[in-house]
């Protein structure tokens, strides 16, 4: 273990980390993770709800809550910033800095922030903790976005905690050259109703990057960093360092750093920053990781390593490789949070684990929404989400005859998306949600046809149109023959489809 006052190492030897680097880098990268000279964690020896809300049922709050949204609405969007986070520092000092009267787990990436997450949410409230947990986007309802104790808040409560904070926010907005964005709002209203609450411990999802998000004003004791790929590149960089640079921002001061498995460049980048504030790491592959996956109905069985031990039939109903790696994630973070493989070295109660697990839901997360013919649902929106869902889903389903329903973010790497699920769909029907970042539907069927070849490729601008097309051509191979139908690209596109199928 170093000590802060010692001098660091590299600064007598300025090309030891890249020596290291350079050894390192024809590693498997299944344990694509590097030592270098940070402290790292060694061995020592009531669930979630499972759906999303509706719109409320009584007529005046579901009024309320659209007045709440209509006066969101006028803020800048989650893809308008201006990176800084002074108005949201502002913001937390006139409401008396909620989010410093708990803990936090605080949790970047670009893929699996959302479900390892609720994996962590699942875990801290099997353990009798009361949590908070903030997460973004969300798949129906703005209120999915703020959990207290496994369930999304209430549109009563919601409407509550904004009704408070408006004063304050409209005082900061005097103050600043720009109006807090929609997303510092939430963000401002998330931690103010933690406090009320208030909560034991707090996830935290970061929206974008990590260092000038909003959700930065927390230390959290626990920095997660699920993997990092390319996304977002207009504003993280086009470089995996470079978004690891954004991203290794949440790693705060004698934090401890859950690292899933990373491009070699990145987790330079992000053991750097953990040697800068001598931040104590934890790498899947070498003190946490996934040892057995066993396919399952309705998920899988996981023998996962811990940093207190090996924990063994685990069941986890979510399909894919990348859920189990996501539940070693969420493992070891929890695991941290408690001290184990520091202040203490037994395991977590293996029992009360196996209990979480099995509980954890993630909407919109290969989830089934309808059988004869099936219709799953996921919301992959750049090429190595739909990567992982491709073969999740070749492992999960045994479908014969698999259609796409794809619409996408205008914003988005939609080549790569689609060239990710060309092996696996026989067609592919074209969309556009009805946000205003959607891909015109006919940019989008141009591409595919690049893709596709234009017999594969069907175009119906209209979600429902779109829906009944692509179950169409999945009952073409017969009730039996195992057709089905994806509807994935975006979380709108998912939630948008979510609705239409009945669900929430």
């Amino acid at each position: 273990m170093s000590d802060q006052n010692e001098p660091d190492a590299f600064d007598n030897e300025p090309d030891a980390f890249d020596e290291i680097i350079a050894a390192e880098a024809d590693r498997d990268p299944d344990l694509a993770v590097i030592e270098a000279g940070s402290r790292t964690l060694r061995t020592q020896g009531g669930p979630p709800e499972a759906d999303v809300p509706a719109r409320p049922e009584d007529p005046e709050v579901d009024k309320a809550l659209r007045e709440v949204e209509a006066q969101l609405a006028t803020r800048w969007g989650e893809t308008k910033l201006e990176p800084s986070v002074s108005r949201i520092s502002a913001l937390m000092d006139v409401l008396g800095d909620p989010q410093r009267s708990y803990p936090s787990i605080h949790i970047t990436g670009t893929n699996g922030k959302t479900s390892t997450a609720r994996m962590i949410e699942a875990l801290l409230g099997a353990f009798e903790l009361r949590t908070g947990r903030y997460t973004s986007p969300h798949v129906q309802s703005v209120t999915e976005r703020i959990s207290l104790d496994g369930s999304p808040i209430s549109a009563e409560r919601f409407i509550e905690t904004y009704e408070d904070i408006k004063p304050y926010v409209e005082m900061v907005d005097a103050q600043q050259e720009y109006r807090l964005s929609f997303f510092e709002v939430l963000t401002g209203m998330a931690y103010a109703a933690f406090a009320d609450a208030p909560v034991d411990v707090a996830v935290v999802e970061v929206g974008m990057g990590g260092s000038w998000d909003a959700t930065n004003v927390i230390d959290g004791d626990v920095a997660v960093v699920t993997p990092i790929d390319l996304d977002h590149t207009d504003r993280l960089g086009e470089t995996p360092a470079a978004i690891a640079t954004e991203k290794s921002g949440i790693i705060k001061q004698d934090a401890t750093v859950i690292l899933a498995q990373q491009p070699v460049d990145a987790v330079q980048v992000l053991l750097k920053k953990a040697v800068e504030v001598d931040a104590t790491v934890a790498r899947e592959g070498l003190e946490f990781g996934v040892v057995a996956r066993q396919v399952a109905v309705g998920g899988q069985v996981l023998t996962l390593r811990g940093l207190g031990g090996e924990y063994g039939e685990v069941y986890l109903p979510l399909h894919g490789p990348y859920q189990a790696h996501n539940a070693a994630v969420a493992l070891a973070a929890v695991e941290a949070f408690f001290g184990v493989g520091s202040q203490r070295p037994e395991p977590l109660d293996i029992d009360t684990v196996r209990k979480a697990f099995a509980a954890v839901s993630s909407p919109g997360r290969l989830e089934v929404v309808r059988r004869s013919p099936t219709v799953v649902l996921d919301a992959a929106h750049n090429p190595a989400g739909a990567r992982a869902t491709a073969e999740a889903v070749g492992e999960a389903f045994d479908f014969s005859r698999l259609i796409g329903v794809v619409g996408a973010s205008a914003d988005k790497n939609v080549r790569g998306l689609l060239e990710a699920f060309e092996p696996i769909f026989a067609e592919v029907v074209v969309t556009q949600n009805s946000s205003h970042r959607a891909m015109d539907v006919d940019e989008l069927a141009a591409i595919a046809v690049e893709v596709f070849g234009e017999e594969r490729v069907q175009v119906e601008p209209a979600m429902p149109d779109a829906l009944e097309a692509a179950i169409t051509l999945a009952e073409e191979e017969g009730e039996f023959a195992g057709g089905g139908v994806l509807v994935t690209g975006s979380v709108i596109t998912v939630g948008e489809a979510r609705l239409l199928l009945g669900r929430g």
